[in-house]
């Protein structure tokens, strides 16, 4: 894959970063995302001599981090982001944030100044020398797995670790920290007959861990690996070559026979089931398997926020989505229950929010590699293969669903404020992205008003992704990860973003024009941080306006940037489809802008409580506490 390059100094040698790019080529790496810089451009150069991978160049770091997030969650392979030393670096802390918050498999490669000047001054310095920070314990609680390559032969272990830690469960962000000189350094092409040292690791908390001993098992907790004495850090051996095969896939372990039995027992004995499905469905591309146990059980399904599209939005047993985006059907199913099934989530309070009385009142049971937050039985390990062992107890046959009511839109009061301009609702504008969205493509959708309304109204593509950020819950998240799942799939993509989110990270615009990527970004335009003002509002007595802005005219705007692309304002929603029909038949990206009310009270129940005491002269937080009220605080 990799011939040695004409710097080498003899035949069997190449560059650490060739030999990184092969890797990357042969693990079934694609594309690599990131913003270059001095102390990264030769693994930039390694990519593209070996012409394999692809490099994509993003505007910012943080951007660079959702492309492979979203690369990861449309492919269910592993992103890769690679940037440079000092703010590039640091820029890459919320994305992995998200990624560890989200379990989505990240290895963010990251420059860093050559070793010999590291404690001497060194710009962008942050080993932990001389003074300056230590940039590995800034990653390590955004990390399963951190480590310095402080030497060549390093490489050869630490890479298939950090590769297996990202995708082990719980799956999320790896980290190698490259320095300048090492990356460019020689090395041996790898043979296979030696093994490696165990190396002595630490954990983010500064403690000493004991060595995984060889490679075949992955790290499935933080840790802090080094190779060489520095401040701050133990001493420890360097490392011998091992060949470069790719750790492989730990063995599922065999899952616990008493608790399959006693979960197989509770499923068999009730009549009427609720599931709860999560994003891990998707992560563990479990969807056939899941359908087919509730139709075994004959249960009612309901989706977490970030998960709607694990199950058939339009199949009979869709009850809706579960938590503060959701349909009050599902807490109706949930009374019903005689058992609630967690499958591939934990219930987080986003998922949850308005069922806990409902959840308190049923046996609950939980699927999947990580305890749920809400007391039951659990069934632990790989969801693929605790779905088939379950619904292999069950009697094979399938069951219609007890009549339900389904994914009621929840109503919500008209307060348009009826001021000068044109303005959609969300409900029409949301029915029209939905009469145009292609059954293959995927939807991102990102925090806000405007992703509230999608996460309720807008069902699932049928054979695409439905993202929506909430390990985090940043805005911005989308553009760059549409644009990551775009390139890396080829699909058509939708980025459904409000306006804050656009002016936060909305010149990714720019990287799916350079790289023509299928991405059409919609901007729900309300002027505001709307779901800020309606909270000052709803919760703080309405006295600041710090959150209404004034008026900007985003396609005009962005048309005038970026000639080549297609730009619409779409005045109605009949424009917005139509936009969107064009722009499916075209290969590139698009962008469509429409102006909403940041007076609209968006389908999100910390609002709902207040959504009938609107024209009160009295606000109703004056009287009654948020806790009295039920109120569910989330950002």
């Amino acid at each position: 894959m990799i011939t040695p390059t004409s710097e080498s100094p003899g035949a069997g040698t190449v560059r650490l970063v060739d030999h990184l790019a092969g890797e990357l080529a042969r693990a079934g790496v694609t594309h690599m995302f990131g913003v270059g810089g001095a102390n990264i451009e030769d693994l930039y150069d390694a990519v593209h001599r070996g012409g394999t991978v692809r490099c994509v160049v993003a505007k910012h770091e943080f951007s660079a981090v959702t492309m492979a997030d979203g690369y990861a969650r449309t492919t269910n392979r592993l992103g890769v982001v690679a940037a440079t030393s000092g703010g590039g670096a640091m820029n890459l802390v919320p994305g992995l944030a998200e990624a560890s918050a989200s379990r989505v498999p990240v290895l963010a490669l990251v420059g860093q100044p050559p070793t010999g000047q590291t404690g001497h001054g060194a710009f962008q310095d942050s080993s932990g020398k001389g003074g300056s920070f230590d940039i590995a314990e800034v990653f390590a609680p955004v990390s399963r797995f951190c480590a310095w390559v402080e030497d060549a032969d390093a490489l050869m272990e630490l890479l298939p670790r950090a590769m297996a830690a990202a995708q082990a469960d719980p799956r999320g962000p790896a980290v190698l920290l490259l320095p300048k000189d090492v990356q460019q350094a020689q090395i041996r092409l790898p043979g296979h007959d030696r093994t490696p040292t165990p190396t002595p690791t630490r954990s983010p908390d500064g403690a000493a861990t004991t060595p995984i001993p060889t490679p075949d098992v992955p790290t499935t907790t933080p840790d802090v690996a080094t190779t060489t004495p520095t401040p701050n850090r133990p001493t420890t051996t360097p490392m011998a070559d091992v060949p470069p095969t790719p750790m492989p896939a730990p063995s599922a372990p065999r899952l616990d026979s008493s608790a399959l039995t006693a979960v197989s027992d509770i499923l068999r004995g009730a009549d009427r089931v609720l599931v709860v499905a999560g994003e891990g469905v998707a992560a563990a591309d479990a969807r056939a398997e899941l359908a087919e146990l509730a139709g075994n059980l004959g249960a009612w399904v309901a989706v977490t926020p970030d998960a709607k599209d694990v199950f058939d939005n339009r199949d009979p047993r869709f009850a809706g989505v579960a938590g503060v985006m959701g349909h009050a059907n599902v807490e109706e199913c949930l009374w019903r229950a005689e058992v609630c099934l967690l499958v591939g989530t934990r219930l987080p309070l986003l998922a949850r929010a308005g069922l806990d009385r409902a959840l308190a009142a049923t046996d609950v049971v939980c699927l999947g590699p990580e305890p749920p937050f809400v007391p039951g039985t659990a069934l632990g390990g790989s969801l693929r293969d605790v779905l088939r062992a379950v619904t292999g107890r069950l009697p094979p046959r399938a069951r219609a669903c007890p009549q339900h009511a389904g994914p009621v839109p929840t109503p919500m009061p008209d307060r348009a404020s009826r001021g000068p301009g044109r303005t959609v609702p969300y409900a029409q504008a949301i029915a029209a992205v939905e009469a145009a969205l292609p059954q293959r493509a995927h939807v991102f959708v990102d925090a806000g008003n405007a992703g509230a309304s999608a996460v309720h109204l807008l069902p699932a593509p049928r054979h695409g992704r439905f993202v929506v950020a909430v390990g985090m819950g940043g805005m911005g998240y989308t553009f760059g990860a549409g644009i990551g799942a775009a390139l890396a799939t080829g699909q058509r993509t939708y980025v459904l973003a409000g306006d804050g989110a656009f002016f936060m990270h909305g010149t990714e615009v720019h990287t799916a024009v350079e790289y023509a990527a299928p991405v059409t970004f919609v901007v729900f335009n309300n002027n505001a941080h709307a779901m800020c003002a309606l909270r000052e509002e709803f919760l703080q007595q309405g006295n600041r306006s710090d959150d209404l802005f004034g008026r900007t005219d985003i396609a005009a705007a962005v048309a005038a940037a970026f000639p080549r692309l297609d730009v619409t304002g779409a005045d109605d929603a009949a424009q917005l489809r139509t936009a969107l029909l064009r722009a499916n038949a075209s290969g590139g990206p698009a962008f469509v802008a429409l102006d909403c009310d940041p007076k609209e009270i968006p389908p999100f129940l910390p609002f709902q409580s207040f959504a009938t005491d609107t024209d009160r002269t009295d606000h109703p937080g004056s009287k009654e506490n948020s806790d009295e009220r039920g109120i569910v605080h989330v950002g």
